[in-house]
């Protein structure tokens, strides 16, 4: 009886090796081993993986594909493919899939969960050869994100086992053998296969840390508005060569998505390719449904060109060109902007009374905003009504409601500016003042000397002299602020502080004439004569226009 007992134990261990090896013929066809390549050539790291998909989809763990700009696969039989496309990452949990060229591939089947207690295998890596499997037990299975499990394993993998998967007695994939955070040799981890398989791109992953320490091509999303996402945000994270190959392969997967072309056709034009941006353009109008946004995107890529790229002539395209697009844009689908456009095209060509007549329909458009106002007193500025101009930027910040915000900012200043212009210097500087407290934070040089300015004519002399010592501060080397500086100082009397602003113009800028000619003056004006003179002719000598006068009259 002892014997028969015996005989049926050592019968049952004996099958298990055996069940388990009734699939691992067919499953060791489905892993790899994966070896990742630097720029330069050199090989980064070796490590395992396995087929996810039937038409190259595989896995593997993230780290060894850090700074890789090429990647290749040896499967079970030997055979080398390079990975194509990474088609999702996730550094956190070490995971990585990817598409190799190899069509057709044998993936293996992935289980769905799996529960502590449970047999498992684990699979090696080998060539030609059926590998013997690894038993081993869960030890532990934790969720995480939900759906996913991490398994601890009683199990004993060695370092070049990393991302081999481990299969349950059905000879599906639960997980992929991780690296062991402590010693414990006969411990071992696994993340979920599912994990791993279920990892995909979207729109947002090109701003993803992970991918962009990868340099192997990124795949495309599958839904077409996300893969529109990624095309937008590649344009500003990729190199020029690697966003025409992102181009192209866009278009090879969507080719009767119009925006693949146009995103194509302002790229080549901004390699001043416009004949083969212009075959892009007629390739989308081609293929899309709604053509009256290709027109609109033909007109603003014509436009770009000739407001840009004017040194580039193109026979078949000019501002005529563009504003045509434009009216076919609107002809097909009437909107506000395509008008819009078409005045934006108008004032470029210098056509301003055409121009306006466009912004000022749209003034009464459900696109009237103080944007249009600015744009169409503009015109009047170039045709200069400068009244009508300022009753334009009047509407243009009538536009907002006080107290300002910041978005107000600009119509304002552009107000201010033109009122300067029109010699009416108390509303510039309360423009300039109102501009002020609204961008505090962000004030320049430059404004403080246009506020200056306007002080200056408007007869505020303490506070022109308090915006050109700020104007100094921020710009501490612009010799122009000292001269401004200095000039103000003599027209205000004080003369010994127009000497030293007018020496310290000196010292920064020897051969700027302004220095001497503002220094001569105010030693003239203090009785300082025979220095004044020697000034005023180093003035003279340099250039200046103002020197001589100034010279005839204290030489007396």
């Amino acid at each position: 009886m002892k014997r028969l007992f015996l005989l049926v134990s050592i019968s049952l261990f004996t099958l298990l090796p055996l069940f388990a090896q009734s699939w691992a013929d067919k499953a060791a066809k489905s892993v790899f081993t994966v070896k990742t390549f630097a720029a330069d050539g050199t090989m980064i790291a070796s490590s395992n993986g396995f087929f996810v998909g039937n038409d190259g989809e595989a896995v593997s763990n993230f780290a060894p594909f850090v700074n890789a700009a090429r990647a290749i696969i040896i499967d079970a039989q030997g055979n080398e493919q390079p990975v194509e496309e990474i088609l999702g990452a996730n550094e956190t949990y070490d995971v990585i899939k990817f598409r190799v060229a190899a069509r057709k591939t044998q993936p293996l089947p992935i289980a769905t969960t799996a529960t502590n207690g449970s047999q498992v295998w684990l699979l090696p890596y080998s060539v030609k050869n059926t590998p013997v499997c690894i038993k081993g037990t869960i030890s532990q299975a934790e969720k995480f994100q939900d759906t996913y499990q991490y398994y601890t394993l009683l199990l004993k993998a060695e370092d070049n086992q990393i991302s081999c998967p481990v299969l349950n007695d059905k000879g599906e994939v639960i997980g992929m053998i991780q690296p062991a955070s402590d010693s414990k040799k006969d411990i071992s981890y696994a993340v979920s296969a599912r994990f791993a398989a279920d990892l995909k791109m979207s729109g947002l992953s090109m701003n993803e840390e992970s991918l962009k320490k990868i340099l192997i091509a990124k795949a495309l999303p599958d839904n077409t508005d996300e893969a529109l996402l990624a095309l937008i945000l590649a344009s500003s994270t990729m190199t020029e060569s690697q966003y025409s190959n992102y181009l192209e392969r866009f278009i090879q997967k969507f080719p009767n998505v119009a925006d693949g072309y146009i995103y194509r056709a302002r790229l080549r034009t901004s390699q001043k390719n416009f004949s083969s941006a212009e075959a892009d353009m007629e390739q989308a109008l081609k293929v899309a449904d709604n053509k009256a946004y290709v027109h609109y995107q033909y007109a603003q890529l014509i436009f770009q060109k000739e407001v840009y790229q004017s040194d580039q002539p193109y026979s078949g395209w000019s501002f005529e060109k563009a504003y045509q697009e434009a009216q076919e844009a609107y002809n097909i689908n009437p909107m506000p902007v395509c008008r819009q456009q078409q005045a934006q095209i108008r004032y470029a060509q210098g056509q301003y009374a055409d121009a306006f007549n466009i912004y000022e329909e749209l003034t009464h458009s459900d696109i009237r905003s103080a944007d249009i106002f600015f744009a169409a007193s503009q015109c009047k500025a170039q045709l200069g009504e400068t009244d009508q101009q300022i009753a334009l930027l009047d509407s243009a910040v009538n536009m907002f409601s006080r107290p300002y915000v910041k978005t107000a900012a600009p119509y304002i200043l552009a107000r201010a500016q033109a009122l300067y212009a029109a010699k009416k210097y108390r509303p510039a500087i309360s423009d300039y003042n109102e501009y002020g407290e609204l961008m505090a934070a962000q004030l320049d040089a430059p404004f403080y000397y246009q506020r200056e300015q306007a002080e200056v004519d408007g007869h505020l002399y303490q506070q022109a002299l308090n915006d050109i010592d700020k104007a100094i501060e921020l710009e501490p080397s612009a010799p122009l602020y000292y001269a401004e500086k200095a000039s103000l100082l003599v027209r205000v009397g004080k003369h010994q502080d127009a000497i030293t602003t007018a020496q310290q113009l000196i010292r920064l800028s020897p051969d700027f004439s302004d220095g001497y000619l503002f220094l001569g003056l105010a030693q003239c004006l203090t009785n300082q004569k025979a220095e004044g003179i020697k000034n005023l002719t180093k003035a003279k000598d340099l250039g200046n226009a103002q020197a001589q006068t100034l010279i005839e009259k204290y030489a007396k």
